[in-house]
């Protein structure tokens, strides 16, 4: 049974993720098309719009159909935290986590799912098992570091953002002390 169970959430979350990717990419299943979706992603700080969608829909289109097709586990789910994480902080991060309220209820669960799946292995009903693939732990950890590289930069601006805040406030501080110092004196 925990085959049957590893197959439906492989097949369920990674399937849904090839959606999501063809609505970014190709507008299928009523979605935007690389256009659409580069004008709202760059409305949330992803810029250039265009290269950011088709990022994230061949990554999801690619991480979700090898996750439901349990292919190079854990490969799959690795590389479909990517957009998750993205979406996370840049879409629904400054609100509450339900959906109904445009936070990352959805994310989450897909994270959630795909950290299992990294843990679980695809279980017996997968391309792996069938073939009898067995990927290389360098192969996960090459993944996990491109993902990882990839987040990063796409937090590139956020990222400067904060550094900026903390050197302000460490000058502040900075400032604050000299002036209690000389004050002292």
């Amino acid at each position: 049974m925990k085959s049957v169970a590893l197959f439906l959430l492989r097949l369920v979350m990674g399937g849904l993720l090839v959606g999501h990717g063809a609505q970014k990419l190709l507008g299928a299943f009523g979605g935007k098309g690389v256009e659409g979706t580069g004008q709202s992603f760059k409305k949330i700080g992803l810029e250039p719009g265009r290269h950011w969608a088709e990022v994230a829909g061949v990554t999801e289109i690619a991480g979700g159909g090898m996750t439901a097709l349990g292919l190079l586990s854990p490969i799959g789910p690795i590389i479909t935290t990517a957009p998750m994480i993205v979406a996370w902080r840049k879409q629904h991060g400054d609100k509450p986590i339900w959906i109904n309220q445009g936070g990352a209820e959805l994310p989450l669960t897909n994270l959630t799912i795909a950290g299992a799946l990294m843990l679980a292995a695809p279980g017996a009903i997968s391309i792996d098992r069938l073939l009898g693939i067995k990927t290389p732990s360098w192969l996960s950890l090459l993944a996990i570091v491109g993902t990882a590289t990839g987040i990063a930069v796409a937090f590139g601006e956020d990222i400067h953002e904060a550094a900026e805040e903390i050197r302000r406030g460490e000058a502040a501080t900075e400032a604050r002390t000299i002036e209690e110092l000389s004050a002292a004196r």
